[in-house]
């Protein structure tokens, strides 16, 4: 398949990650699906590695958090994500997380927290290094990816804390959301006196692990000024963040440009594995 005929279909009615996973080369690392990091069905999540790691290694290790508008989701779809950043030498952990209408939050919140702590735990197993664990997301991943780097409770209740993590990446984001109009959006957070809890900007104080929020400029659905203004709060409080712009991006593009097929200049990609690099 072409290149135009994917973008196509990232606009259209076929399924973007069906084309997108299907041209993603089958080799350079292995999949280990399926496993449990906790009781219930949506607990489980996929290990990528890069192939012939050994535990002796200790590679630094991605926990990945799809979006989705918190109410959707497969860990299956990002086969392509796992790609980009195992072929640069990165274990990649993606979690299936509850989602509406089985939960609200925060209780999708409390999975990511579990699949946290079940890497921390276990990821030396598969050749990591439980010190160099990074949390990544885009769009409603971003958001819980920020949450648990910004808001302590929810790593606590797991015996952590957020400066256990080596650092946070968030695509496309959403941090600062409020006021709510969409009545889905309006169930999912709860009553209206309760949902700044659910904003990430609201838990900014200055001591949180390195962050790399990446936004782009033609994103209608999870508007830029989310991204800046989280990184203004940081900034504001002495906390480490980067922020980078990609001018012609859209929503979908800040994810699907991890893509092999789709990386054109390979800026995206680059950005997180220099980001990595240096923290």
């Amino acid at each position: 398949m072409s290149l135009s005929a994917i973008t196509i279909c990232l606009t259209s009615a076929c399924s973007p990650v069906t084309v997108l996973n299907a041209m993603i080369p089958a080799e350079g690392y292995q999949k280990q699906a399926d496993i449990a990091y906790g009781a219930l069905s949506r607990q489980t999540l996929d290990i990528y590695t890069p192939v012939n790691v050994s535990p002796a290694q200790r590679l630094k290790t991605v926990l990945f958090f799809y979006g989705g508008s918190w109410d959707s989701g497969r860990k299956e779809d990002y086969k392509f994500v796992a790609e980009a950043l195992t072929s640069a030498g990165y274990i990649v952990v993606i979690p299936d997380y509850r989602v509406y209408p089985d939960v609200i939050f925060p209780e999708f919140m409390a999975d990511a927290a579990k699949a946290v702590s079940w890497t921390k735990q276990h990821v030396a197993q598969y050749g990591g290094d439980e010190k160099e664990i990074y949390l990544m997301g885009h769009s409603a991943g971003a958001h819980i990816a920020a949450m648990l780097t910004l808001d302590k409770q929810f790593l606590a209740k797991q015996n952590l804390s957020p400066m256990a993590i080596k650092g946070m990446i968030g695509l496309a984001g959403p941090y600062d959301f409020l006021p709510l109009k969409s009545n889905r959006l309006k169930t999912i957070f709860g009553p209206e006196n309760e949902r700044w809890k659910s904003q990430p900007i609201n838990f900014v104080a200055g001591e949180n692990p390195p962050m790399l929020l990446l936004v782009g400029e033609k994103d209608r659905t999870v508007l830029p000024r989310n991204t800046y203004h989280l990184a203004d709060k940081v900034k504001q409080k002495g906390g480490k963040v980067e922020l980078i712009s990609f001018q012609d991006y859209n929503h979908v593009q800040m994810i699907s440009h991890l893509a092999k097929p789709l990386r054109k200049d390979g800026k995206l990609r680059a950005s997180i594995i220099e980001f990595l690099e240096r923290n």
